[in-house]
């Protein structure tokens, strides 16, 4: 769940491709940071692609995508209807069949703690014990680098260090292969820096990837077992310290009304580069010096209002470490501060509605660029041009300016970079992080993105990628406007492994389509990837009133057993997809009344 050593690879080519000067324009850091080509590398014939695609191999089948996130946001007691703080967290995954998430209460001598894990993971990752909750989103703390190791040109496996040449760390594995009699063998290469994810002979470089995660101490998620056990804010602080991956916003409330967050990482110091490009590993200059202690992580405690985190960029004011300088666009956190100052007091029904806020900022803001243009020789696209110009940015399922949106989107961001950047960057440039970029361009264009005129090539470009959206929705959803719907293309589906067996596999194992809401700049995040489909979100909610944890709420997907028949496989999709929860009781009378099922494993004899 590190992110940004892809973007390194990525960055480096667009450096080639375009220039250092037009690289810092087109894909500008947060925040703002010119950044130099570090001493002793050679961009010119760098291929992204080439060197990940053993890694994209090895880790395809459950990836983590730089675009997933996660929201939560806290309230102290002032702005709670209970008079005791408020909790709300949604971390956004892969949708996958069975559910990626278990839900688990999890009682015994020294233990009383609810919420979610993982089948493969220990305890309960994120919920409350009787004392304390939290919850978390990704940080996108820069936790890994790729360091460019010069080969030797007779002995590939030896690699330059300083002056002098050093034997790489070779490990010999045998794989047993489906089919075949005999096992493959297999060289695994390490230098100095960490694993050899590819490896040029021709060039004669190697590039290592450096990761926290193979520093001691780093099991993911492992700490929740130290945070499941904490009492109160100092407590948690001190399990906090314990934790290294993935980098967390750990966000704290307690039932003495405290509120508290940690971004929670293992964060390295680095010497002569922030991080954004391959480095040079033979002259040392580029190490990391140490890694950041829990004291001087971004951090607060019982601040005045209240505490919101949606992978955006986090740093306070004035803080001086090096976190990061890529982070999720800024939209679903403003979405819910919008949300939070809309009134002075809040309950779990408020936080609820928050969780599934289907507006999009970047909708409301390409509603207004409607209004700079006509079809004054189309009265049809002029009519749909006029309604979309009055849309509220609202994605629901029913929203008939929804599809014209997504396709519209897609049409814009590929306009506006298409002519800076090949078409082996665009998916690097116009991603999601570039829709602010793409959007201050159209809002304020300048030659340097449209040319000698750019008021009138930046109205063309609206109006031929408006015209091209509108013919999309159509073959899509037929010529009517008034029949198309968001969840009509917007659709998720809950794809189990073994269903690419058949049609009745297929029919047996999985769930859905079921027409969505949102998207993923939406707190109600539905991201989607090609033909609409939902990829990512939050399969699993929670929602907390420190007053009385038996009120508490929580969301999970499709349902609690991965076992076709079970009446658990997915008897908690039908309230998922309505936007409505179940409850988490927790109090050992509540749990008894709720009880449906018992389960006794006792020893034998």
């Amino acid at each position: 769940m590190s992110r940004n050593f892809r973007n390194e690879l990525q960055r480096a080519k667009l450096i080639a491709e375009v220039g250092l000067e037009e690289a810092r324009r087109i894909a500008p850091t947060d925040p703002p940071f010119e950044y130099d080509i570090p001493d002793g590398v050679d961009f010119s014939s760098i291929d992204p692609q080439a060197i990940l695609a053993a890694f994209e191999q090895a880790t395809g089948p459950l990836p983590f995508s730089p675009d997933d996130g996660s929201n939560n946001w806290v309230v102290n007691g002032e702005a709670s209807a209970s008079g005791k703080p408020l909790l709300a967290s949604d971390p956004h995954r892969p949708i996958t069949m069975p559910s990626l998430r278990y839900m688990v209460h999890l009682n015994a001598p020294g233990w009383n703690v609810i919420g979610s894990g993982e089948p493969a993971l220990p305890g309960v990752a994120i919920g409350h014990n009787d004392r304390i909750a939290w919850g978390f989103t990704i940080i996108c703390t820069d936790q890994a680098d790729f360091f460019i190791e010069e080969t030797h040109p007779d002995v590939p496996t030896r690699y330059r260090v300083g002056e002098a040449w050093e034997s790489m760390t070779v490990v010999t594995e045998q794989v047993a292969v489906a089919g075949q009699a005999e096992p493959v063998e297999t060289e695994l290469r390490f230098t100095r820096h960490g694993p050899v994810i590819h490896q040029d002979e021709e060039t004669h470089q190697a590039f290592a990837l450096k990761w926290v995660g193979c520093e001691p101490g780093t099991a993911a998620y492992l700490p929740s077992l130290a945070i499941g056990r904490a009492n109160n804010w100092d407590e948690f602080h001190d399990a906090v310290a314990r934790w290294k991956l993935p980098s967390e916003n750990m966000l704290y409330a307690d039932v003495d009304g405290h509120v508290g967050w940690v971004a929670a990482a293992l964060t390295p110091v680095r010497e002569n580069h922030v991080g954004l490009l391959p480095v040079n590993g033979a002259d040392g200059e580029h190490e990391w010096q140490r890694f950041l202690s829990v004291d001087e992580l971004p951090q607060l405690f019982d601040p005045p209002d209240h505490i919101v985190t949606a992978n955006h960029n986090i740093l306070p004011a004035g803080y001086e470490q090096t976190i990061a300088y890529e982070w999720a666009p800024t939209y679903r956190n403003d979405r819910i501060r919008e949300r939070l100052a809309e009134q002075t007091q809040f309950d779990l029904a408020d936080f609820a509605s928050m969780h599934h806020d289907s507006t999009s900022i970047p909708g409301r803001k390409m509603a207004e660029l409607t209004d700079g243009i006509s079809f004054d020789d189309d009265a049809e696209l002029e009519s749909i041009r006029v309604r979309f110009a009055d849309w509220d940015g609202h994605l629901s399922r029913e929203s008939h300016c929804g599809p014209i949106y997504g396709y519209w989107l897609d049409e814009l961001l590929t306009g506006c970079f298409e002519q800076h950047v090949s078409a082996d960057l665009l998916p690097f440039v116009a991603g999601q992080p570039a829709i602010p970029v793409m959007l201050a361009a159209l809002e304020a264009p300048d030659e340097r993105w449209f040319g000698p005129n750019p008021a009138a090539a930046r109205d063309e470009l609206l109006r031929r990628a408006f015209t091209s959206a509108v013919a999309k929705v159509k073959t899509a959803l037929g010529d009517d406007p008034d029949s198309w719907r968001w969840d009509r293309l917007h659709t998720v589906s809950f794809v189990h492994p073994l269903s690419g067996m058949g049609s009745e596999i297929a029919e047996m194992f999985d769930r859905g389509p079921i027409g969505q809401a949102g998207d993923g700049l939406c707190p109600n995040a539905t991201r989607y990837e090609e033909d609409f489909v939902q990829v990512s979100g939050a399969s699993y909610r929670q929602l907390f009133d420190l007053d009385d944890w038996d009120q508490g709420l929580a969301t999970s997907a499709p349902g609690q057993s991965g076992q076709p028949g079970s009446p658990h496989y997915d008897d908690l999709l039908p309230l998922w997809q309505n936007d409505e929860y179940f409850p988490l009781v927790f109090s050992r009378e509540a749990v008894e009344r709720e009880a449906k099922h018992r389960l006794w494993l006792k020893p034998g004899g």
